[in-house]
This record gives C-alpha cells, structure tokens and sequence, in this order.
C-alpha cells in the first residue's frame, strides 16, 4: 500500500476513487509515565515513553487506516493528515485519514 501526504502519487496515474478511509486508536497515559512527565517538566528533555507511546499510536492508526483501504480495493492512500485530540485528562485520540485511490 502506497501512502503519501500529497494528493497524487508521483509518477503514477489515479484511476479511480474509492472515498475517504480513517483509522484511529486512543490510548491512555500511565502513571509512572505522568510522573516522569512531571519531572522532565522541572528539569526539561525528552519524556521518553510518551514519544514512543505517540509512534506507536500513529502507527496503529495508519494501519487500521490501510486496511480499511484495501477492503474497497484500494492500493494506494493519498492526502493523508492525522488529527488529535485530548478525549479526558489522561487519555488522547489519534486519527489519520486520507482518500483511498486505485493507482496504474
């Protein structure tokens, strides 16, 4: 599966449309990552767990995406975006969407 953030594929030809596909997962902070937080705010850096838990968020995100892709038959994604949002004080949503192609 292609997937691009523009809106063609470069070099290839779009031969159909297939409609909007999404994929999304929240997931819930942990406490010792909030502690950690809280001190990497006193002394500053990078909070680790929370930039891995973020990749690994997106990651799920567009796959789920990419399979909701493949079952109209699509073999290529293009205008990809990705959303978040905070859904409670612990606890945030991932969204990638984008249109689902058919590319020669």
């Amino acid at each position: 599966m292609i997937m691009v953030t523009c809106d063609d594929v470069p070099g290839k030809r779009i031969i159909k449309t297939l409609g909007l596909v999404r994929g999304n997962t929240i997931r819930a902070q942990h406490i010792g990552r909030d502690i950690e937080a809280k001190l990497r705010g006193i002394v500053g850096g990078e909070i680790v767990d929370y930039t891995k838990m973020i990749a690994e968020s997106r990651e799920q995100a567009l796959d789920r995406m990419a399979a909701e892709a493949e079952k109209l038959g699509a073999n290529a994604i293009v205008a990809i975006r990705f959303g978040t949002v905070e859904m409670m004080a612990a606890a945030a949503e991932i969204l990638a969407y984008g249109t689902a192609v058919v590319i020669e």
